[in-house]
Formats: structure tokens, sequence, C-alpha cells
């Protein structure tokens, strides 16, 4: 079975124990305690670690003392964020989440002591408090953010799925403010459910709701759970796809689950048997571009207590992701009206050269020419919004047809660099929260996406990779049914033996087949087709994109009609390159 041949040992491999640890490898959750499992890592590996260690507080763990001597604690803690210093890369980022307790001296340690840089001091304010009998209720979280090196780390201030509304956007849907929105900046705030027309909790001081017994993303076996759109927060700013992310203390394996679903490599050390295989399970349930549980805007959960109850635009509807499009909308709604509507499709007639919409939107120079008449008519908005709004026009009929300008690209001219494309795709969506129209309608969308496109297949234009883009968009549908179709033929195949990537001689592939790229340590990266083996795994021991993914093997599978296997084994193995597009569902036919 393909199932058994594929085995993603990421999720299963972990028996390993106590300091006897032969090198620590992504996708492994190891049993024992952090500092030994941190002196057994490769120094300078990890790009972000999310450390949330016991308070010293007193609470009662599965197998930790929680209430050491005040001097016993804070060595204990200078040895293990002595290990995290170590194992960081000289651009890495450490969180650490802490009580009222500790705060001020685990942050002078960290500092001081062991040689960090702190960046920011954020409260985690969350709904509902902890009660205490003797004192007021705890209802917040100190994650201080370091760096090591306070001149060079990873800050992804762009990225739109971090970024929040202004108060000029939230309270006065003014037209001037940029649409992108800001960064969390160092503001106090009032509860949100107590000031419902108010400004949103995006501060240093940051709203979600704690995780409660009755959450549906509670867990049910740790006490101290993190909320998942917390750590999407901290994953997206601070690492990029692919990277690795570290956490010594993984307790409920939320920080795992997350770095997974957002296409990271993760580490996990946990001390616990028990909250070990608990935390496997997790795992294997996680996948890659999979939703974060839990409400996506921190206003979400919490309830109003005027009678007017507010109606949050930002919930999810139809199973859609709703960060930017919701934030697009809000934008759009001061620009709406015949005449704006009237003047964009002006600008359109006046641009397309007798090409498509999709066309217009994908080629760089053409879509320019709309945006410059845009301009020229005075549009309030900006590049992005100008885009969608031709999106939505379209989409509500209301486009003329033209007599359109075809400009046909076969399958066999886009096999060169269409995997680029679908890789550049899956890491914007997933790590953005964002889809392909957006990134088409967003001229800086566009141009990251073109650089990572690039960075796998070089030479091709940005139309040839946004085209490619679209045209897997349309035979998804497709690649998905066939897949459905030979479930039963195509499960019972076992695939061939790995082969090395290094093999210096791929001369008898040069023919049509699927393709299964995976790690050094035995991750799966990517399911590709190609119309010539030999010409599509002979690069990847060459560029610098692939080298950074350390692959390792490969497995090939010859065939004369690869398309809709691509799509069965993206479903069998997960792997973290694919688009979630050509993912068929074949829960009815398993």
């Amino acid at each position: 079975m393909i199932a058994e041949s594929l085995s993603i040992c990421s999720d299963v491999n972990c028996d390993h124990r106590g300091g006897d640890h032969v090198g620590i490898v992504p996708g492994n959750v190891y049993e024992g305690d952090c500092i030994p499992c941190l002196a057994g890592a490769e120094a300078g590996s990890v790009d972000l670690v999310f450390a949330d260690p016991p308070f010293n507080i007193g609470y009662r763990y599965d197998v930790y003392n929680d209430k050491r001597g005040e001097k016993e604690y804070l060595d204990w803690s200078r040895h293990w964020m002595s290990g995290v210093w170590r194992v960081l890369k000289p651009n890495g980022a450490f969180w650490l989440a802490i009580g009222d307790e500790y705060a001020a001296e685990l942050k002078v340690i960290a500092q001081r002591d062991v040689g960090f840089t702190c960046r920011s001091w954020v409260i985690w304010y969350y709904t509902f408090g902890v009660n205490c009998t003797r004192a007021f209720s705890r209802s917040h979280t100190h994650l201080l953010y370091f760096v090591k090196d306070p001149k060079k780390f990873t800050f992804n201030a762009d990225n739109p799925a971090i970024r929040i509304p202004s108060a000029r956007q939230l309270v006065y849907a003014d037209g001037r403010a940029n649409p992108k929105g800001r960064l969390p900046d160092n503001t106090w705030i009032l509860r949100p459910q107590d000031i419902p027309d108010g400004f949103g909790s995006d501060h240093d001081t940051w709203y979600f709701p704690r995780v409660a017994g009755t959450f549906r993303e509670r867990e049910g076996f740790h006490g101290c759970q993190m909320p998942e759109q917390l750590l999407g927060r901290i994953i997206r700013c601070c690492s990029n796809p692919m990277e690795v992310v570290l956490d010594p203390f993984s307790g409920s394996g939320t920080t795992l689950a997350v770095a997974k679903k957002l296409g990271r490599q993760w580490i996990g050390f946990e001390l616990s048997s028990e909250y070990v295989e608990r935390i496997r399970a997790r795992l294997r349930d996680a996948k890659v571009g999979g939703p974060l549980d839990g409400a996506a805007d921190p206003l979400a959960s919490a309830p109003a207590t005027f009678r007017q109850r507010r109606t949050l635009t930002n919930t999810a509807e139809n199973g859609e992701r709703p960060a930017m499009r919701v934030r697009a909308q809000r934008r759009e709604s001061g620009l709406s009206g015949d005449r704006f509507d009237k003047a964009i499709i002006e600008a359109y007639a006046e641009s397309h050269a007798g090409f498509s919409l999709d066309h217009v939107l994908a080629d760089p120079d053409l879509n320019a020419t709309f945006l410059d008449a845009c301009a020229r008519k005075s549009l309030s908005g900006e590049s992005a919004q100008w885009n969608r709004a031709l999106l939505r026009i379209r989409k509500a009929g209301r486009l003329p047809r033209l007599n359109r300008r075809v400009r046909t690209f076969t399958f066999e001219d886009m096999d060169p660099y269409s995997f680029a494309s679908e890789i550049a795709l899956q890491q914007l969506s997933i790590d953005f929260d964002t889809t392909l129209d957006d990134i088409l309608c967003d001229p800086a969308l566009a141009g990251r996406f073109d650089s990572i496109a690039a960075g796998f297949a070089p030479g091709y234009t940005p139309f040839e990779y946004r085209w490619a883009a679209l045209a897997i968009r349309k035979r998804a549908k497709h690649a998905k049914q066939l897949a459905k179709d030979h479930f039963e033929e195509w499960n019972g195949v076992k695939l061939p033996r790995s082969r090395p990537v290094a093999q210096s001689d791929w001369s008898k592939f040069s023919c049509p087949g699927v393709y299964l790229i995976i790690s050094q340590n035995h991750l799966q990266l990517y399911v590709g087709e190609t119309l010539n083996l030999q010409r599509r795994i002979e690069p990847i021991r060459e560029l610098q994109s692939w080298k950074k993914l350390a692959p390792g093997f490969v497995k090939l599978l010859p065939t004369g009609e690869p398309c809709g296997l691509q799509s069965f084994l993206i479903h069998r193995v997960n792997p973290v390159l694919n688009s979630r597009l050509l993912v068929p569902d074949l829960r009815t036919v398993a």
C-alpha cells in the first residue's frame, strides 16, 4: 500500500529519551529534560524558539515539580535559556511566556547573563481569567520577545496576517488610511467587550482567549494550553516557511501543531511520556495549510455586555480563512457605488489590450497600465483595492464582454516552471493566510510570489509564473476527480525505493512521471508531475532554494499519464510544499 511505503516518520519516530540523543532533527518530539535535549541539538540550527516554562507557582503537572526554591528556579532558567541561545541561528528569535512572579527576573537573566536583546514586552490578556481566592484574578501572561542580534533578525512586518486595521480605518473609515493596516504598537486598552465600538486590541497588550475547558481547541490533558491564534502570530512574524521552530516545553503541542500548519519544520521536547504520546496524536491530525483553531479576531471571543451585540464581520464563512478578505471588504466599503464601479470598468476598457481580466491581473505590464488608468481618474484607495474591485465587478456579471486576444500556454510550455508556481502559491497561502486572487491583486504580494517561484525555477517571466498558478487552479478540479476515480487502482501501487538526490546519472529517467522529494530528515517535501523526470530532478542539487530544504531522496514513478496521480499522492503523504488546491477529498472512497 502507498500509505505503508510512504509512512511519515516525522510524526512517529520519536523514541528519544533523556540525554541519549544522537542528533536532534526536525519533525520529532523528544521525551526528556529540555536541558540535555538542547545540548544534543546542533548549534545554530533553529530559527525560532517559543518557550512556555513552568511558572514556579505550585501548579500540579504530570511529572514536574513546579515549586522550586527561588535560587534553584532562576539557576535552572539560566541553564535552559543558555541552551536556547546555543541552538538559535545568529538571526534567530526567542519568545518566553511567563507569569508575574518571575517575568522581571527572567528578562534580566536573558539579557545580562545569556546575551539576548529584548525587542518587546507583550501582555497577553485573556478572556477567562484564573480565579484567585485572596488576590485579583490572574488574567494575563507576559510574552517577552528576544533576539540574538539586535541588528539582524527575522521580523515579517509586511505579512498581512499579522497586521491590523489602524484607528483611522476602524473608527473613521477614512479612505486615506494605509490599506495594509499597521503593526501592533505600545498602547493601553480597555476590555473590548465593554467598548464594542472602540479600538482593536492588537497593541503590546494582546487580547486572545485563554483556552478554557469548554473551547473546541482544548486538548483536554494540559492545564496551561496556549491558543493557536496567538502562536500563529508569533510564528508568522518571526520565522519563514520551512524554517525550524523549537518548543522546549511542548506541553499540549500547540506550538508544534501551529508550526506544522504554517509550513514550518518543528522540534519538541517534553518531560512527560503521556504528554508526548498525546502530542504525537495531535500532530498526526494537523495538516500543512490547515486553519488555526480559535477566533482569528481576538474580539470574537469576548461577548458584548450590551444588549445590542456586535456582528463580528471576520468570522469565517463557508470554511474560508477570512483575514485579508475581510479587511479588503472593510476598506472597499467606503469606495462602493455606481460611479466608482463605472470608473473601474472604464479604466479596464482603456488598458486591457484585448486580453482577459485574468491576463490583466497576471501580466505586470498590463496591470500597471490598468492601475495608471485608475490613478488618472483620481479614484480613492490603492492598487490592490482597484484590482479586487475589478474581480468583484466580473463576479457580478457587470464586466463588458470583449473580443479577446488569446495567448495560449500548453502544459508542455509550463512544465519547466509550473511546480515552482505551486510552491510559491503554497508558501504565501499558508504564511499570509491568502488566496491566489489576493496575491494577483496586490502588486507587493505578487512580486514576492515571483521571487519565490524564481528561486525554484529561475529564468522565466513574472507573467509565466503567475499564469501557471492560474492554470493549476483551473485544472485542480479535474486532477482531484481523477484521483477519486482511480483510488482503488493507485492505492494498491507501491512506490519504488528512494534514490539519493546526489545520484549523478538520471539519464534513464528522461520520461514523463510523478516524483516525491523527501528531505534528509525524511520530511515529505513535494509531490510533482513532469514531462521529463531527469530535467526536473537534476537542478535540485544546485539551486539554493532547494538546498535550504536539505533534499535527500526522491521516489520516481515513470508514467505516461501523470495527471491525477500527483493529487492522489498529495492526499496520501501530505507534503509541505504542495498547494491545498490539489488535495482531493477521498474520505468517501477510502
